[in-house]
């Protein structure tokens, strides 16, 4: 495993995502314990010792799974993150009680690190106000006590919120989770916050590093192309390879939902290859024909907040193939498989799911024009 220092501390660089354990029955809050217990030994076993769990992932599961396996290592032999969940605007007059509960689902003394989570427009104004809030004084208190050994934040927003933040806080951050990868590096301008970040010495946490897991599988005529240039290297190990790449890069967040891809995941990082001049420009040439889709990374916030509990992820995934290759037999299918109440065109345009949403994406349109293509 490659390790990376921090403030003395050696982190593996592959740190383990909890958002996307393996599931049973498929739903979404109950959690194969076994099968995760089994990933969190292996991954312990062969170095990893970063684990990125938060509030609401796996409807709230995530801390208390995570919580119980981990109590069966000793606390010096790992670091646990979690976030303050700002991305619910809701949350914003609860940090006490939200932080305190995390404690005890958690089972911890104290973190690690901790995010404010999801720095975006929606939120922005809120987070700075610490008048009215008091989460920056409150979170920094819980630094002071030990309860929090780093503090950084997490964002989804443009570069100018970002700065917005920083202005704000930017000398009490010491690590930034930006989503980085090859496909957002001009598409959701990656770029400007790396370099950004870069600028002021803060250490770049990456998120998103398959874009949920699209990044990792790619048409075969790019495969093609790749595998001319390295042809031993799987499409997951480009991802990776070209994060290696990026500098600042200090942790790479991957959230695995089965054994098979923690395993070759461990094993790209075993070594540090990062991708030369040539083969970066290669990944943005296939990301300048990729990058007209609807860029959802699934991470379900807005199924939460959806009256209609719409499936918003599958169908922006429909969406995104009926716009490439129109009625398809592939879109077709799916939408049989779904109750006729699930469909795009029960949206009531509540923009509900808009104001959880990491990536800002204008979901009411983007269901109402599907809904108007499957019309035709």
């Amino acid at each position: 495993m490659i390790y990376k220092d921090f403030h003395g501390k050696k982190l593996s660089a592959l740190g383990l995502g909890c958002m996307r354990f393996p599931l049973i029955d498929g739903k979404e809050s109950q959690i194969d314990e076994e099968k995760t217990a089994e990933m969190v030994a292996y991954a312990m076993e062969k170095g990893v010792n970063y684990f990125d769990t938060a509030w609401g992932y796996h409807g709230g599961m995530s801390e208390i799974v995570m919580g119980k396996i981990l109590k069966n290592y000793p606390r010096d032999s790992f670091y646990i993150a979690t976030k303050f969940p700002g991305y619910d605007t809701n949350n914003m007059t609860k940090v006490e009680e939200i932080f305190e509960k995390q404690l005890e689902k958690t089972g911890m003394e104290y973190f690690d690190f901790y995010l404010f989570h999801n720095v975006c427009e929606t939120n922005i104004d809120m987070y700075l106000d610490d008048e009215k809030y008091g989460l920056f004084t409150y979170l920094m208190e819980q630094k002071k006590n030990g309860r929090i050994k780093h503090l950084g934040f997490s964002v989804h927003g443009t570069i100018e919120t970002t700065g917005r933040f920083l202005d704000a806080y930017g000398e009490h951050m010491e690590f930034c989770q930006v989503q980085l990868n090859w496909l957002d590096w001009d598409f959701q301008d990656a770029k400007a916050k790396v370099e950004l970040l870069n600028k002021l010495n803060i250490p770049i946490w990456v998120m998103e590093p398959l874009r949920g897991g699209k990044l990792a599988t790619l048409p075969e005529k790019h495969i093609d192309n790749l595998k001319k240039l390295r042809p031993e290297e799987t499409v997951p190990g480009w991802a990776f390879r070209y994060l290696q790449a990026i500098d600042g890069v200090t942790v790479t967040l991957s959230g695995m939902s089965n054994f098979t891809q923690l395993k070759e995941n461990i094993e790209t990082f075993e070594s540090e290859k990062p991708l030369n001049d040539n083969e970066i420009a290669a990944l943005y040439d296939i990301a300048a024909e990729m990058t007209n889709g609807i860029p959802c990374t699934a991470c379900r916030y807005c199924v939460t907040n959806c009256p209609m509990e719409l499936d918003i992820p599958t169908l922006l995934g429909l969406y995104n193939e009926h716009r490439y290759s129109g009625n398809c037999f592939l879109v077709s299918m799916r939408l049989e498989t779904m109750p006729e109440e699930k469909h795009p065109h029960n949206c009531i345009g509540c923009q509900s799911c808009e104001a959880v949403c990491p990536q800002n994406i204008k979901i009411s349109e983007a269901l109402a024009d599907f809904s108007e293509r499957l019309k035709n």
